[in-house]
């Protein structure tokens, strides 16, 4: 055998023994909330299709202490081209929790380590989404920077800003931590899907393969404002179905 030909079976043979690992480069909304929140507007169709038409790869649709339209998602975001992870955003005793890869529903109302703990039950990923914008039940209100340091990534840029302090309060939190940093739009109707997007290196189109990735900090964030008057409109249209709902209940 001739030296280069010696050099190519050696070389076939590490590529066999050791193949390399493609990743994908994906685009992916992990906070969003359909109508079944009672802060929120449009049904998963209209989700699924805003995000197949800005080019997202992958969505949760993170609905307020439920998962049934999360799950739907997730079932029917092939269709889309897309990667559907159910999830849902539990409403601790400390604040809102992002969980991510569910099967079943976390109870709202557990303290924030036994919300983590219920979450990790399951195999999920426990995303601690806003956590400085206390007006909007960020956990801060009522944990210490040491419990922080518990949630498996941080959202650091939530596109539902004020003046953007928050945000860039958490990403110092956990860049001095050293833990994995998420963004999310935190859309309440479609049209504000995609706003804020995390870029996820993963070894393979897939939830599994996503979440991994984001376990392991292999993301990057990117996004921008949610315009005022939009911010304005989910607000009202929220306490307007509350109201509606609260009404309901008293008849």
């Amino acid at each position: 055998m001739t030296v280069i030909a010696t050099r190519v079976a050696r070389l076939i043979e590490a590529l066999l023994i050791r193949p390399s690992k493609r990743t994908f480069v994906l685009s992916v909304e992990l906070h969003t909330h359909s109508a079944l929140s009672y802060d929120g507007r449009d049904p998963v169709e209209l989700i699924l299709e805003q995000a197949e038409a800005i080019g997202l790869d992958a969505i949760a649709v993170t609905d307020h202490d439920e998962i049934d339209a999360s799950l739907e998602a997730a079932e029917r975001a092939p269709d889309y081209g897309l990667v559907g992870i159910p999830g849902m955003e539990i409403s601790s005793q400390a604040g809102h929790i992002l969980g991510l890869g569910l099967e079943e529903a976390v109870p709202a109302g557990l303290s924030f380590e036994s919300t983590l703990e219920a979450i990790h039950e399951q195999g999920g990923l426990a995303i601690i989404p806003h956590p400085f914008q206390e007006a909007r039940h960020g956990v801060m209100a009522r944990i210490s920077r040491e419990q922080l340091a518990a949630g498996d990534a941080i959202e650091v840029y939530n596109s539902r800003l004020f003046t953007g302090r928050a945000n860039r309060q958490a990403e110092r939190y956990a860049r001095s931590r050293g833990l994995p940093m998420t963004a999310g739009s935190d859309a309440h109707i479609s049209e504000m899907v995609g706003q804020a997007v995390t870029r996820v290196d993963a070894e393979e189109r897939s939830a599994e393969a996503i979440l991994a990735a984001i376990a392991d900090g292999r993301t990057t964030v990117e996004g921008k404002r949610t315009p005022w008057r939009i911010s304005v409109q989910q607000f009202a249209g929220g306490v307007t179905r509350r109201v509606g709902r609260v009404l309901n209940l008293l008849r």
